[in-house]
């Protein structure tokens, strides 16, 4: 009989004739995130000790690798034996991993409430062919970023509402020797360009796919790369543009030597933090800006989702890690680098306090944001593309040229 209560409801075991509390974690989940924009690592943890502490029976690894290492890492230890329970997906690949069983189809775990309650633009994040592969989890975009005080020093009213008007703010401040290259863009030949190659897309309406063939080198496509290659050329953009990631950008916005940065949401608090930021207080934020006659704002679908890996030996607990981690409760607690998915969340005063002028950017920019492609050969067009953008920045070759042969290479 008394070997028959090894463990109980309460978590004790029956040690020399007395119940001993005895903590114990029956459950072990493996968790892979990134380290790098949108909620920090410490964050993270920070939820993760709150759900352990809720349910002492499941024990969460994390582990985390920066973005660029995610996808590959995720796809990799699916054939290892080994793998990850739950995993962050970015918007650009639940048509792969749908297509190659990647993540499991949560469809009938997704509520009415849940359908309800999370903003619609959302939802695209880890839906494929009608089926939720996922809970989405970080609601983002691109802004423009710009120090207030630089443009003040230069007599600029307001920040610009297209991108035609960025590069003449930019030039006045240059010429006024108020910096030597006033803008800073995340072009470095990883998916980070894209983002910022996406929300220029968006602005000149253009298309990546047209009948599930590429298009973006024509028009809009074709006029965006354009737009880089001048802004570059021009001397108004910062040279290292073409090795930065986002992060590279937000320490050269912090440190004062950025009058307008192309981010995500999290360099908002973060480059107003007085600990690490020198502009901290100067920190202006708006949509990314439109193209004369054809756009107002532009953004880019940045969102990325939480998955339950198929290889997961514990589905039910990871999905339940996963129903925490999306929670608005949770969400709300931490809406300072990355903004809640809960449409409700944007009434809540505890989420909008000291970030209005984000929230007020958010809502337009969240609304404006154009997806890149959805092919489960994405990945392939990506880096075709990432090569024909870091080509036509050296001046190796045309943007025509470049975005030609990205086409013919896209697998497409």
């Amino acid at each position: 009989m008394l070997k028959s209560i090894g463990k109980t409801l309460l978590g004790a075991v029956f040690v020399g004739g007395l119940f001993v509390p005895h903590a114990f974690a029956e459950t072990t989940l493996n968790a892979l995130f990134m380290a790098q924009a949108a909620y920090s690592e410490a964050d993270v943890r920070s939820m993760t000790e709150a759900f352990t502490k809720a349910n002492p029976d499941i024990k969460v690894n994390l582990e985390f690798v920066p973005y660029e290492g995610l996808h590959d890492k995720t796809v990799l230890a699916q054939g290892s034996g080994g793998g990850y329970d739950v995993v962050l997906f970015d918007v650009i690949w639940p048509a792969e991993y749908a297509t190659n069983k990647v993540l499991v189809d949560v469809s009938s775990k997704i509520t009415d409430d849940m359908k309800k309650g999370v903003l619609p633009g959302a939802w695209t994040t880890v839906q494929y062919d009608g089926k939720y592969y996922g809970m989405p989890w970080i609601l983002d975009t691109k802004y423009l970023f710009y120090n207030k005080e630089i443009l003040e020093k230069a007599g600029i009213k307001a920040p610009p509402k297209t991108w035609e008007e960025l590069g003449e703010q930019a030039k006045i401040i240059q010429d006024k020797g108020l910096l030597k290259t006033p803008i800073a863009w995340s072009w470095a030949q990883a998916e980070a360009v894209i983002c910022d190659y996406t929300t220029l897309v968006s602005a000149y309406g253009g298309d990546f796919l047209k009948d599930g063939k590429p298009d973006f080198q024509n028009g809009g496509g074709a006029s965006a790369l354009k737009y880089m290659v001048d802004s570059y050329k021009s001397g108004l953009t910062n040279p290292n543009s073409k090795e930065f990631l986002e992060e590279d950008v937000r320490k050269v916005f912090e440190n004062g030597d950025a009058a307008f940065a192309l981010n995500w949401t999290y360099m908002y608090n973060m480059a107003n933090d007085p600990k690490d930021s020198k502009v901290a207080g100067k920190v202006g934020v708006v949509p990314a800006p439109g193209v004369a006659g054809t756009s107002e704002v532009s953004a880019v679908n940045g969102s990325m989702g939480l998955g339950v890996t198929a290889v997961s030996k514990h589905p039910d607990e990871a999905w339940k890690y996963i129903e925490f981690m999306t929670s608005q409760a949770t969400q709300n607690q931490y809406a300072k680098l990355s903004l809640p998915i809960w449409a409700s969340s944007y009434d809540d005063p505890a989420v909008t306090k000291g970030q209005e002028e984000l929230i007020a950017t958010a809502k337009l920019g969240l609304a404006a944001m154009y997806p890149r492609p959805t092919t489960p050969k994405y990945q392939q067009l990506s880096t075709a593309l990432q090569q024909a953008i870091q080509e036509s920045l050296l001046g190796q070759t045309t943007p025509e040229d470049a975005l030609k042969t990205a086409a013919q290479n896209s697998g497409l």
